[in-house]
């Protein structure tokens, strides 16, 4: 049987794996698909598929887009979307810039809290990639401000925390519309996340095609529930580890996989 793992990330985003180390990853673990989903950005595809045919893994062009509601993060993930269209590439050169001024407004709230951590060490650890929260952590770590990344997140820059900074100003239907303009199929990720499954429902209905049912941190109840909603609303299933990589190594490539079927239904969805 086939199997694949459709939330990986690159070094083009927040995580440790370059896209050659990812395939060979993905082929040494027995996955046949992938997709790459990097935050905001799409810069891995190509190099990913000019490697993919030489390990036999088959990749799924994709993206996390990064959306807020109510003061919510809300993540979209666009699958089989077309990576060269202008409207995508403009609107997510716009999208990285804002990730960028999110980090001087987050080692801002640091140094109010009397932790002193430079921008520059954060964007030196991105590399030039999208920068984002795990880079922040990762530095903090560096800098013996934190002994691990929990606890970066834990006390300082997870969801609520004293140095959390939202700044996307992008709206989930935002989200939702780029991915279909650009052929694409928009699946809530992590749906748990959001903590509010009423709000589920209403992105059912801005437009939401399909959503992440198989996720490390979802509960076999979870699933069971985002399960019997694809049912009810007639919506597509997908899942993936959230691999980061050595930036979260408890998260390893293919510890949540799903049947090849899936991405067949993801393909036939497109038709």
């Amino acid at each position: 049987m086939k199997y694949a793992d459709l939330h990986l990330h690159t070094t083009f985003s927040d995580s440790t794996y370059s896209p050659q180390q990812l395939i060979q990853e993905a082929s040494r673990v027995g996955l046949s698909a992938i997709a790459i989903v990097d935050h905001d950005t799409i810069d891995a595809i190509v190099p990913a598929l000019g490697i993919a045919a030489a390990y036999a893994v088959e990749i799924i062009p994709g993206i996390e887009l990064t959306a807020e509601h109510d003061n919510l993060e809300v993540h979209v993930l666009g699958y089989l979307l077309d990576y060269t269209d202008p409207a995508l590439i403009k609107k997510l050169a716009s999208l990285k810039e804002n990730r960028v001024q999110r980090i001087y407004k987050i080692t801002e709230k640091l140094k109010g809290l009397g932790i002193n951590l430079e921008a520059n060490s954060v964007f030196e650890i991105s590399g030039g990639g999208t920068v984002g929260r795990l880079h922040v952590a990762r530095a903090m770590v560096k800098e013996k401000i934190v002994s691990n990344i929990f606890e970066a997140f834990q006390k300082y820059i997870g969801d609520k925390c004293p140095a959390y900074v939202l700044g996307f100003r992008f709206s989930v239907q935002e989200a939702i519309q780029l991915i279909k303009a650009a052929g694409g199929i928009p699946v809530l990720a992590h749906p748990y996340s959001i903590h509010k499954d009423d709000l589920v429902i209403d992105f059912i209905k801005a437009g939401i095609m399909g959503l992440e049912v198989y996720y490390p941190e979802h509960s076999q109840s979870m699933r069971n529930y985002y399960l019997g909603l694809t049912q009810e609303y007639h919506l597509l299933a997908t899942g993936g580890s959230d691999c980061h990589g050595k930036a979260k190594p408890e998260i390893r490539i293919g510890s949540v996989k799903i049947p090849y079927e899936l991405v067949e239904k993801l393909k036939e969805s497109k038709c």
